[in-house]
């Protein structure tokens, strides 16, 4: 958090979660090269693959590609395909919970990020990914009053059981494209 970065977000993903927040219809088509060409015009070193579901996009040749433009690659995945074995930092956002077909195959990560609405929702089973951070990230339900009763149920989570801590989403927060 507070990091400068280049977020490459791709559009398109294998599930259909009900908050998400990426615009799937809209978008450009670009090869490596020009989403190389993109992220170079940009001074920050670290560099976020995101989505959608950017394992659907991405390989080790375009790891390598950011790698050699001097660039940190991290990536934010839902973790039901394989990764590249040249990420720097994985964060695994299962969706188990919100959609079929959502099982999570990456084993081990940097870090596993929740998005969470309620105490009614299960989070023992996300211990069984090894990981050095697990965080709930308030889900975003895009009224005021259902907000801060997600930040108040992910405060008593976070209290409750202090293996997790909290995330936010920063950009949006502080509304930077």
């Amino acid at each position: 958090m507070g990091t400068p970065a280049v977020f490459v977000r791709f559009s398109g993903c294998n599930l259909n979660c009900p908050f998400c927040d990426t615009q799937h219809q809209s978008g450009l088509m670009m090869n490596d090269d020009e989403i190389l060409a993109h992220v170079k015009s940009y001074p920050a070193k670290l560099v976020i693959l995101t989505g959608g579901e950017p394992s659907l996009f991405i390989d080790h040749d375009f790891v390598a590609l950011l790698h050699e433009a001097g660039k940190y690659v991290a990536i934010e995945s839902n973790g039901t395909h394989l990764l590249p074995d040249n990420l720097d930092w994985i964060t695994i956002s299962p969706k188990y919970a919100y959609c079929e077909h959502a099982e999570v195959v990456v084993t081990q990560c940097n870090e596993v990020k929740v998005v969470y609405e309620s105490a009614a929702q299960e989070l023992e089973s996300y211990f069984k990914i090894r990981t050095d951070h697990y965080y709930l990230q308030p889900c975003d339900k895009g009224e005021i009053v259902a907000n801060k009763q997600v930040i108040q149920a992910t405060v008593q989570a976070v209290l409750q059981d202090p293996r997790w801590r909290i995330s936010l989403q920063t950009q949006a927060i502080m509304n930077i494209r």
